[in-house]
């Protein structure tokens, strides 16, 4: 009996550690050949010296295991090293079939206290990255289907967060970032659809130092299940990148020990109307203060609310 990936080939960003590390071990143990990126600096921030170790070790797990592994340690927040990336994959492997973006760091600060830098950096590696990385992988699939005349397999599995749908007031630049893979991953479903390749995202809750913050009140169970271990999480990515979901696109999936939830777009929650052409001051403030009424001050409204959702 064939592995559901094999013959397939594949990228993962931010494997040298935690989840993307899980994910690359899941792609190969499905039989995909993985080319393993991280950038390989130690702390969580991107600050340390660039180290081809993580990724290393990783790949070499993958082949000690059977598997099919290259070691990449390169920039994806960098265009240009970006697209030396799939190009090692395509020169590796003949071709590129499936993109798994993880690759990620964390500068927290609150809004009225982030610096610039701050801001830029987390912007740059999380959602500038995925576009980078999307942007070449999309460019191959595109090349491919054309030169076939046919529909070709690509598959991209994005990584978001519920930071983004629940807010983080720690985590301005991280949240937006997130919120803007989501839209960016929409966009790439709705133009590669026809070459036949399909793009979702995640929200994955996983213990791993980007969220040992997140998760410091929820320690490792002594004994049994850890349903925050990173490795819950890559059997979805490893099906999201299967010819199984070919019918998935444009999806965001919450993801964790146990659970996956489908998200739906955002929904009218409540709807008002002008009894004129326009409203005034004094309409909206009649039908829309009794509305909030009920809140405290300061509350805001989130999905998780709605979702019943945690932070994650």
């Amino acid at each position: 009996m064939s592995l559901p990936l094999e013959g397939l080939s594949a990228i993962v960003t931010g494997a040298g550690r935690g989840l993307g590390r899980a994910e690359a071990l899941e792609l190969a143990r499905l039989g995909a050949a993985v080319v393993v990126n991280d950038y390989g600096r130690p702390g969580r921030d991107g600050s340390g010296e660039v180290s081809a170790g993580p990724a290393e070790e990783v790949a070499a797990e993958i082949r000690a295991a059977g598997g099919k592994a290259l070691a990449h340690t390169g920039d994806i927040a960098d265009f240009h090293g970006a697209g030396a990336l799939v190009g090692a994959a395509i020169a590796e492997f003949g071709k590129l079939d499936i993109l798994v973006n993880n690759a990620g760091i964390l500068r927290d600060r609150m809004v009225f206290s982030m610096t610039e830098d701050e801001w830029d950096s987390v912007i740059r590696v999380h959602l500038k990255g995925h576009f980078n990385t999307t942007h070449f992988a999309a460019a191959h699939w595109r090349e491919r289907s054309k030169e076939a005349g046919a529909a070709v397999y690509g598959r991209i599995v994005n990584t978001s967060s519920e930071a983004f749908l629940a807010g983080s007031a720690g985590q301005p630049n991280y949240a937006a970032a997130k919120g803007g893979i989501v839209g960016l991953t929409t966009s790439t479903a709705l133009a590669l659809a026809k070459y036949g390749v399909t793009a979702n995202a995640i929200c994955p809750r996983a213990r791993t130092r980007m969220t040992e913050d997140v998760f410091a009140g929820f320690g490792k169970p002594e004994e049994g299940l850890d349903p925050l271990a990173p490795e819950h999480v890559a059997p979805l990515v490893g099906y999201l990148a299967s010819p199984a979901a070919a019918r998935i696109n444009g999806q965001l999936l919450v993801v964790h020990g146990g659970m996956v939830a489908v998200m739906e777009r955002p929904r009218v929650r409540a709807k008002f109307d002008s009894e004129r052409d326009a409203f005034s001051y004094d309409e909206l403030d009649a039908l829309l203060t009794p509305h909030y009424a009920d809140r405290p001050t300061g509350e805001t409204f989130a999905a998780a609310e709605v979702l019943g959702l945690k932070r994650g």
